[in-house]
């Protein structure tokens, strides 16, 4: 009251004496009583004002550029998994280098143990790993959580959304995605196993068609609740097949009332004329005795036509299955460059003997992305291991070019493959050396472990198993 009193005074003064400094008081008291609720409000008439956390982050980014004026390179890293992890971790530490670590998730995924996620036998945190805990005092590396749309060759900018970046190199490693060959429409019927959400609804879906087949009285509809399916017989699908058979003929046994789990049918259909065919046909068919001895029918020589919520079409016979998961084929992750580089039919992008793009020396592409020969007609394979390879060669130029060295070729170095099928069977090859049975899957569960370790940095995630066990298997029903 006192404070309008005074107010009105003032311009009554300045109404009568036409004299600037009663205004000037004016002004200035208003500007001190509303200071404080301009500063809580930031002007936006009385409440908080909204940033867009994506308009932060490009503003964020923004401020990364002046690392040019140090004289230090801006490296981005498109990708934080095996190919990206390890590029990063490389270039950690390294005078002259500002990197640039850029993710749509913030956790690394040890995807070799996806599939246990996805019949219960792990839990989700058992194969994640945050990103940023690896790189918590290393002060030359950021990390930032945004989706990369596309990138600008000739400007030197990646972008995606508000998110904006120029760099002076870039490795891209955003790995691999399914492909349905055409028909994106069976994904909803039949979901793929490349990210931890994936997994969560398989195991979800599988543990459903359980309780739905237990409460069912129709025997045609029980019977199509307890058909599972899995479509392609490469090492995701036949250890997928294999655990979901392991599982309901152990860990499940005596756990309902009205259905026998054992019953449950499995079937891996595979276009191909065998399982497995990176590997030798002597392991490719041992494979083959193991998932039958487990209960699980391999349909060779199968072309699926058609998925749908009733089940899956091969040929011309209809299998009615409330569960259908997809293994079948993977291509490279989109990515909109300008101009255009060379690709291969699955989308890998091409690329020279030191994994950059042919005209762009300083842009390098590795892991899933690459299509890499490492002799004529033959691909550098899929596999964790050559991911790691590639990222850590790749910042291994990045410094050489940074310190004025020439570039060295790339030398891959073949540390076999490996496929678990069930519990206690695996089989293992590296070069003539070749594993079955309990000592494969033992080396497979050895390898896991190590790989996990120095990958993830963590000792607690290296405890996962080489399947699922008996005493993974109460993760079942806690799923």
């Amino acid at each position: 009251m006192f404070i309008s009193v005074y107010l009105w005074l003032h311009f009554v003064q300045f109404m009568q004496t036409k004299n600037l400094a009663s205004l000037g008081r004016i002004f200035g008291i208003v500007v001190r009583i509303t200071a404080p609720i301009r500063r809580w409000t930031g002007s936006t008439g009385g409440r908080a004002p909204y940033r867009h956390p994506q308009r932060q982050l490009r503003r964020l980014m923004r401020l990364e550029r002046p690392a040019r004026a140090t004289g230090k390179k801006i490296v981005v890293i498109v990708g934080g998994g095996f190919a990206g992890l390890n590029a990063a971790k490389q270039l950690a530490n390294a005078p002259g280098v500002h990197v640039i670590l850029v993710d749509q998730r913030n956790h690394h995924l040890f995807q070799p143990l996806l599939y246990q996620v996805a019949t219960a036998g792990l839990n989700p945190a058992d194969i994640a790993v945050p990103i940023r805990a690896q790189f918590r005092h290393v002060p030359n590396i950021d990390i930032h959580l945004g989706r990369v749309e596309g990138v600008n060759l000739q400007q030197r900018v990646v972008f995606g959304g508000e998110l904006e970046i120029g760099y002076d190199y870039l490795v891209l490693a955003c790995g691999a995605r399914h492909s349905y060959f055409g028909h994106t429409e069976w994904e909803d019927f039949a979901p793929g196993l490349k990210t931890l959400e994936q997994a969560t609804e398989i195991r979800r879906r599988i543990l459903s068609a359980f309780e739905l087949a237990e409460n069912e009285i129709d025997p045609d509809r029980q019977k199509a609740f307890l058909t599972f399916v899995v479509v392609g017989a490469g090492p995701t699908g036949v250890e997928l097949a294999g655990a979901i058979a392991d599982i309901s003929r152990t860990a499940m046994r005596g756990d309902f009332r009205r259905i026998d789990p054992a019953q449950a049918r499995v079937v891996l259909v595979e276009a191909g004329p065998r399982v497995l065919a990176f590997f030798s046909e002597l392991l490719s068919e041992r494979a083959k005795r193991d998932l039958v001895e487990l209960g699980v029918e391999v349909w060779t020589g199968s072309q699926v036509e058609r998925i749908d919520a009733d089940g899956v079409t091969i040929g011309s016979q209809k299998l009615l299955a409330h569960s259908v998961f997809w293994a079948a084929g993977v291509e490279a992750a989109r990515l909109r460059i300008q101009p255009p580089v060379e690709t291969d039919r699955a989308g890998r992008i091409k690329v020279t003997g030191d994994f950059s793009v042919p005209g762009q020396p300083n842009v390098f592409v590795v892991g899933d992305m690459a299509s890499f020969e490492i002799a004529p007609g033959k691909l550098l394979p899929g596999l964790a291991p050559a991911a790691i390879q590639g990222g850590r060669y790749a910042a291994a130029m990045i410094l050489r070019d940074i310190d004025h060295q020439p570039r060295t070729l790339f030398s891959y170095r073949d540390k076999g493959q490996m496929a678990t099928i069930g519990k206690s069977r695996a089989i293992a090859e590296k070069g003539r050396l070749a594993l079955t049975g309990r000592a494969a899957s033992r080396g497979s569960g050895s390898c896991a472990t190590e790989l996990m370790r120095r990958v993830g940095g963590q000792e607690e995630n290296a405890s996962a198993e080489p399947a699922v066990s008996g005493r993974s298997a109460r993760n079942w029903h806690a799923a």
